[in-house]
C-alpha cells in the first residue's frame, strides 16, 4: 500500500513512517523539510500522486487563536483539494478527545474545524481522537504554574504513549474508512492533582499542587471528563 504521512517530521509522524515502512509499505514522508508546504500547496500533487492512504498529523507552529485557525482550515482545504485530485482513498486525520466540546480554547476550535473540512469532503476518511500524550505531562504541569504553586482544575486527564497513539493512527490507516471518528486514550484516567504530583516528583521539584476550580487548561475551563474517553 502506498501511504503519505502528512507531518512526517513531528513525533507522531517520525514513528509513523518507521511503523508504515517496517510493515513493508511504500511511504512518502511529506513535511516542509522535503519540500512540501500545506499553507500554499506546494509539493502535495506529488506527495499524494498514486496514494492509496493519507495521514494527516500535522501541528501548527502557533497556538494563538487567529493564526491556528488559518492554519489547520488552510492546511485541510488543501489536502482535501489535492486528495479528491490523486484520487486517495481513505483520508486519516489526528485529532483530539473532547474537541468539540471545549469551543473557549482556540486551539480546539481550530481542530474542530480541520475535522468538519474532512468530514464534509466527501472523501472516505477516519478521524482518530486522542487524549493527551504522556510526553508532555511536564509541559501540562508547567503552563499550570504560579509562583510556586501548581494550580489543576479539579478534571481527569488519561495520557497516552506516543508510541501506542502511532500504532493506532497506523492501525486506522491500513483498515477500513469509518467516514467517523474514534477515540483513544491511555490505560488509565487520573486527575490533573496527581499528574501534576508525579511530573514533580520526577523531576525532584517541590512545588505544591493546589485544586483550583478556577484553573484553566491552555486557556479553557474543562469538565470533570472533558480531555478522558467515554467508558
Amino acid at each position: 500500500m502506498k501511504i503519505a504521512v502528512i507531518g512526517a517530521s513531528g513525533l507522531i509522524g517520525s514513528k509513523l513512517v518507521e511503523l508504515l515502512k517496517a510493515d513493508g509499505h511504500e511511504v512518502v514522508a511529506a513535511s516542509r523539510n522535503t519540500g512540501v508546504d500545506v499553507l500554499t500547496g506546494q509539493g502535495l500533487a506529488d506527495a499524494l500522486a498514486g496514494a492509496d492512504v493519507l495521514i494527516d498529523v500535522l501541528n501548527s507552529p502557533s497556538f494563538e487563536d487567529d493564526p491556528v485557525m488559518d492554519f489547520f482550515t488552510t492546511a485541510a482545504s488543501h489536502l482535501v483539494e489535492e486528495a479528491k485530485k490523486a484520487g486517495v482513498g481513505h483520508y486519516v486525520a489526528l485529532s483530539i478527545v473532547g474537541v468539540d466540546g471545549l469551543p473557549e480554547s482556540g486551539y480546539m476550535r481550530a481542530k474542530f474545524a480541520q475535522e468538519k473540512i474532512i468530514t464534509e469532503s466527501g472523501l472516505p476518511c477516519t478521524i482518530v481522537r486522542a487524549t493527551q500524550f504522556s510526553e508532555f505531562t511536564d509541559q501540562i504541569t508547567d503552563s499550570l504554574t504560579v509562583g510556586d504553586e501548581v494550580r489543576v482544575p479539579d478534571a481527569l486527564i488519561q495520557p497516552i504513549a506516543a508510541d501506542r497513539v502511532a500504532e493506532e493512527v497506523a492501525r486506522a490507516a491500513l483498515a477500513d474508512p469509518l467516514n467517523d471518528y474514534v477515540n483513544i486514550g491511555g490505560p488509565e484516567k487520573i486527575s490533573f492533582e496527581q499528574m501534576a504530583r508525579e511530573s514533580l516528583a520526577r523531576r525532584g521539584d517541590d512545588k505544591s499542587v493546589v485544586v483550583d476550580q478556577n484553573a484553566k487548561y491552555f486557556g479553557t475551563p474543562l469538565e470533570q471528563r472533558s480531555l478522558v474517553t467515554p467508558d
